[in-house]
């Protein structure tokens, strides 16, 4: 063995580090958000706007917005409920304290405040308060606004207090990542927030997402988001540049065990298959169980409506799935009250019921839609 490796003192009691709290965070940051580039520092900003995403996706928000602050500071706005500020049965702490200084605490966890959340972990806000320089939160709820402010990676400076009235609801999230965490940039980039909050606008229907930079050394217009067609949407702006084949998207829609299903697809003058899944709202880029639902359905459904029109005849060889899916551009969003995902990236969706109810919604629907439309199909 290499002599540096070797230890050279007993192995006790004392050796045994407990990392209290957020500290653990702040010791480990790749653990939790991967990583501490760039890509880690927006890590961040998704962790809070997925908590406002949450709010839509209950049915208590339809606004959120996003403001890029001189001196690198961010602002995520919601209208949904505001959090909770009442203290907390088991930490006996205020639950907005709660929420962003233990880890694992949301209310995502089966207490019935949401159904189905992108912020799987509950690791969400205490996360993003460990690796920042100060953060702070406005609740309006009840009438009243209520303030806290955390500094020097989740230590608590203003107790909750009471700032003013409104009568409005919602909440402010505003913060300044850690600079000694994120050592090669605590800059965030215009063009990658962009993209990313156009994208949530188009998998959560009706939502407005505005984004606005408020930085003096940049020139970016204030944008703002809102698609009432949802993935359908999506896939004509991906096929923007393209000929369709068919004029219309191709969208199903369907709820089974509480698991929602949206497929729209729209075949264009081009050999190669764009894919893009979703499970709430985070993009499985590897692949699981609803692809696999999905594939097997539109293979199944062409080949039987080839054969039961003649396109095919008795002797011929089925469709292969490759060629039922050349020039194919197709969403699929599934919204699970329960995900099971392989691997700590969320990038693969593991649960095995899915493939058979994605195979129902959409096979179903897609044959019903050949059979109503024989000039598309």
């Amino acid at each position: 063995m290499d002599d540096m490796m070797k230890v050279n003192h007993s192995y006790t009691a004392d050796d045994i580090q407990v990392l209290e709290g957020l500290e653990a965070v702040r010791k480990r940051p790749g653990m939790y958000i991967g990583t501490t580039s760039p890509k880690g520092l927006h890590h961040l900003l998704w962790e809070i706007v997925d908590n406002a995403i949450d709010e839509s996706l209950a049915g208590f928000a339809d606004k959120i917005t996003v403001i890029l602050e001189p001196g690198d500071s961010v602002i995520v706005k919601d209208n949904g409920r505001g959090i909770p500020v009442e203290k907390h049965k088991k930490t006996g702490k205020s639950t907005l304290e709660t929420i962003y200084t233990v880890l694992h605490a949301g209310g995502k966890f089966g207490g019935g405040a949401y159904k189905v959340s992108g912020g799987l972990h509950g690791v969400g806000g205490s996360v993003v308060n460990a690796l920042s320089e100060w953060f702070e939160v406005k609740v309006h709820k009840d009438n009243q606004i209520y303030y806290m402010r955390f500094e020097n990676g989740g230590k608590m400076i203003d107790n909750l207090k009471t700032i003013g009235t409104t009568d409005k609801t919602g909440t402010i999230v505003r913060f300044k990542a850690d600079a000694t965490i994120f050592k090669e940039s605590i800059r965030f980039d215009f063009d990658t927030i962009r993209e990313r909050l156009r994208q949530m606008a188009f998998l959560n229907k009706g939502i407005e997402i505005e984004l606005i930079d408020q930085r003096e050394d940049e020139n970016n217009e204030p944008l703002t988001y809102h698609y009432e067609g949802g993935i359908k949407e999506y896939v004509q702006y991906i096929n923007r540049r393209y000929v369709p084949l068919h004029e219309e998207v191709i969208y199903t829609e369907g709820v089974e065990d509480q698991i929602m299903v949206e497929v729209a697809l729209q075949y264009i003058n081009d050999y190669a298959t764009n894919l893009f899944s979703f499970t709430n709202n985070i993009n499985t880029q590897e692949g699981g169980t609803h692809e696999e639902g999905f594939r097997s359905s539109l293979t199944r459904v062409i080949n039987s409506y080839a054969r039961s029109k003649n396109l095919l005849k008795k002797d011929d060889e089925a469709l292969a799935g490759e060629d039922v899916r050349e020039g194919l551009t197709v969403i699929i969003s599934v919204k699970h009250p329960d995900p099971q995902y392989e691997g700590q990236t969320k990038t693969k969706l593991g649960n095995s019921e899915v493939r058979k109810i994605v195979s129902n919604v959409f096979g179903s629907q897609f044959e019903r839609f050949l059979m109503e439309n024989p000039d598309t199909a």
